[in-house]
């Protein structure tokens, strides 16, 4: 089994796990591949080092180049991909703290604010049209994308 490092054309980076090089290929050139927070199906490897454990009491020496800007890509990509996994681990709790009431979105919003039924948190989809309507009304909505993997089932 082969872990690569993968990203979109987005800069999202994440991992994927294939057979073989070859099979990782075949997904890539099928669009069977696709960003777990944007959709995206423009996937490209990156360059990645394999991890050795030699000696377990071996300290890892830092990069001996001297150049400031391979420090400073690091730095930048390791805060990039700091930021991507905060933003996850709060669309996952989002998800998991909210009520998915789909299209009825608008409706609901809108029974809650006149106090038809008790108030709830709730997430769903509106129109934009839709969503300029409740802001008329007083009622305040947030739109806020929520990356297809995290809709279907991957909040455990």
């Amino acid at each position: 089994m082969k872990v690569l490092d993968l990203r979109c054309a987005h800069d999202h980076r994440f991992e994927g796990w294939f057979a073989s090089e070859d099979d990782f290929a075949s997904q890539v050139a099928e669009q069977r591949i696709d960003c777990p927070l944007c959709a995206d199906t423009h996937i490209e490897r990156m360059p990645s080092a394999p991890r050795l454990n030699i000696s377990h009491n071996a300290t890892a020496a830092p990069p001996s180049t001297g150049d400031a800007r391979t420090t400073m890509d690091v730095t930048t990509a390791d805060t990039a991909a700091q930021l991507q996994a905060l933003w996850l681990n709060t669309m996952r709790r989002l998800v998991a703290s909210t009520e998915d009431v789909g299209r009825r979105f608008a409706e609901e919003a809108r029974r809650m604010h006149y106090g038809e039924i008790e108030d709830r948190a709730i997430r769903g989809q509106t129109t934009p049209q839709e969503a300029q309507a409740l802001h008329e009304e007083g009622i305040d909505v947030v739109a806020l994308p929520i990356p297809p993997g995290l809709k279907d089932g991957l909040l455990q």
